[in-house]
């Protein structure tokens, strides 16, 4: 068919126009011969538009409907993929004068048709199952539109309220609910909560919250939050009963942590007690480290509570060691921590030290004199830096603690042995304080004897118990090594096996009453002589035992190898080791 002049620069025109459009468009005639053609349609098609005039249609794209068309003058529309990308296709006869002349089709990229179905797939998705979990909600949830009509209501409230969900939906929700004021929140926009409401006979507790769009009000929700007020009381109970088991818990950590004793048990009126006393009344009162000297017994500890009691960190942690008892392997993880993974068996997430627990309050380093060597300077730093590094970590961390320490030896032979380090004594033996011995302040000893057996009597719900005068007379006389630790040991067998309220010799132990003798007349016969006697034959046969070892010796008595050594020149034994 020949085209005239002004037909081929119409179609030109048309072309042109066609170009410019989104949507891809193929015009052809009955005979399915391309043409027109746009750029877009030839881009979704993957063919060149400037080719495809004259062709026919089925060598671009097979299996179409377009035969269809043809036949049935009816329009039809198709989805297509091409390199994977979807195309939709929609083929609509065209006439001329009432008579069939062709097909135009136009293609549609469907790219973003498949974008929002996906969209719409994950939002049904997502929709469906709060929908779901909606439904099978526990709780009672009402949801409500501006004017209270119910838009939602959860199954277990509509079991509660004995309504069906679809009768709920749609009515007013005073109507299902009669004294409820949704519909106040929902137009007012102020939440309420925690608010009591009748609910089928039961004071409940609910809540009701007004749902937003931006700045929009669009409904409220309400909830119940306790169907029967029993509930919560019994909730309340149960917040209660875990507050007080927190405050107990509490208050044994502070115990534990904190002093036990204080000046007020340190009982006596000898000049040598006053004058202790009086001096770790002067160091309470200062920041500065402390060194408790005395006998084992004596009662340093005590004296080491009462310091922390009458300072300015009474109320922080006083923490306790015993240098002597924890074995060397252990005594740096003990004192400093660890950090997590820094040996085998390490606690997950680490542990603190003693030093680390005590900041803030008061650290108590008895039998200090046993630190071995090398601990003494790892020691010595924390004294002098006031910083500590965990086992198995390079962080340091400053402390505030205040140092008392404690010791049964004699630190300065110890440091001309060798077996103490001299810095370390002189940062201990800043403010020394040193305690007597029980045998060299015998006016206390009845007052203490009275105020031990005093605290026997409560513990053990106890009358009065009274000693013998036999017994006073031997507690006078006795030299007493282990002090007042040894002279509690006594009191607390003695109260156990008395058969009455007063405690007699029988009730003592037999090393107390082995050197004792009687006349005819029950009376005492040389008690101080026997008793000296006795204590000379003890060395002796010590002694002997120990291979005539003095520290081994002194070790097996119970007493420092400095005061064996007076005892022995007491004695006259000195020419006989």
């Amino acid at each position: 068919m020949a085209w005239e002049r002004s037909e081929i620069t119409a179609v030109s025109e048309i072309t042109a126009i066609l170009d410019s459009a989104t949507n891809g468009i193929i015009v052809m005639n009955t005979e399915t011969e391309i043409v027109l053609c746009n750029q877009t349609a030839a881009r979704l098609l993957n063919f060149s538009a400037t080719n495809a005039i004259g062709q026919k249609f089925t060598g671009i794209l097979s299996n179409s409907c377009l035969e269809r068309v043809l036949q049935t003058s009816t329009p039809c529309s198709e989805h297509i993929i091409i390199n994977e990308h979807l195309v939709i296709a929609n083929y609509s006869p065209y006439y001329k004068e009432s008579q069939l002349v062709g097909v135009m089709v136009i293609f549609q990229d469907g790219r973003e048709l498949q974008a929002l179905q996906a969209k719409l797939r994950d939002t049904q998705t997502e929709l469906t199952s709060l929908e779901k979990i909606f439904e099978q909600a526990y709780d009672g949830v009402v949801v409500t539109d501006t004017q209270g009509i119910v838009t939602r209501i959860t199954n277990a409230y509509c079991r509660f309220l004995q309504i069906d969900p679809k009768e709920a939906v749609g009515r007013h929700v005073t109507e299902i609910i009669p004294n409820s004021r949704m519909q106040i929140v929902a137009s007012t926009g102020k939440a309420e909560i925690g608010e009591a409401m009748n609910l089928h006979g039961k004071e409940a507790v609910v809540m009701r919250l007004p749902l937003r769009e931006g700045d929009r009000i669009i409904g409220a929700v309400g909830k119940v939050m306790f169907r029967d007020v029993q509930e919560l009381r019994t909730l309340m109970e149960k917040l209660h009963l875990l507050e007080h088991k927190l405050k107990f818990y509490e208050k044994e950590l502070q115990r534990y942590q904190r002093h036990r004793y204080t000046f007020g048990n340190i009982i006596g009126h000898s000049q040598s007690l006053v004058k202790a006393k009086e001096l770790a009344e002067k160091a309470a009162q200062t920041k500065s480290t402390v060194l408790l000297r005395g006998e084992s017994g004596t009662g340093k500890e005590v004296f080491a509570h009462a310091i922390h009691a009458a300072g300015s960190r009474s109320g922080n942690p006083f923490v306790r060691v015993n240098c002597g008892a924890i074995p060397a392997e252990l005594l740096e993880a003990e004192l400093f921590g660890y950090a997590e993974g820094a040996f085998t068996g390490a606690k997950k997430g680490g542990k603190p030290g003693k030093f680390e627990l005590a900041n803030g309050g008061t650290i108590f380093l008895d039998e200090v004199g046993d630190l071995p060597l090398s601990m003494q300077a790892k020691v010595l730093r924390v004294l002098q830096e006031k910083e500590i590094e965990r086992v198995g970590s390079n962080l340091l961390q400053q402390l505030d603690i205040r140092v008392i320490a404690a010791t049964n030896r004699h630190l300065e032979e110890m440091v001309a042995a060798g077996e103490f380090r001299q810095d370390l004594y002189y940062r201990l033996n800043v403010f020394p304080i040193t305690i007597p011995p029980l045998r060299e302040r015998r006016e206390d000893i009845l007052l203490l004897s009275k105020y031990i057996l005093d605290q026997f009597n409560r513990e053990l719900g106890l009358t009065e118990t009274a000693l013998d005068p036999l017994v006073l007379e031997l507690f006078l006389t006795y030299s007493w090594p282990g002090n007042v630790r040894e002279l509690q040991n006594v009191l607390e067998r003695a109260v156990n096996v008395a058969e009455g309220n007063k405690i007699m010799l029988e009730d003592l132990p037999l090393y107390l009453r082995e050197p004792m003798r009687r006349q005819g007349n029950g009376q005492l016969n040389s008690l101080a002589q026997e008793l000296a006697e006795a204590e000379k034959e003890a060395i002796i046969r010590t002694l002997k035992a120990a291979g005539g070892n003095k520290v081994k010796a002194a070790e097996i008595l119970g007493i420092h190898r400095t005061n064996l050594y007076r005892k022995m020149e007491k004695y006259g034994l000195l020419d006989n080791r």
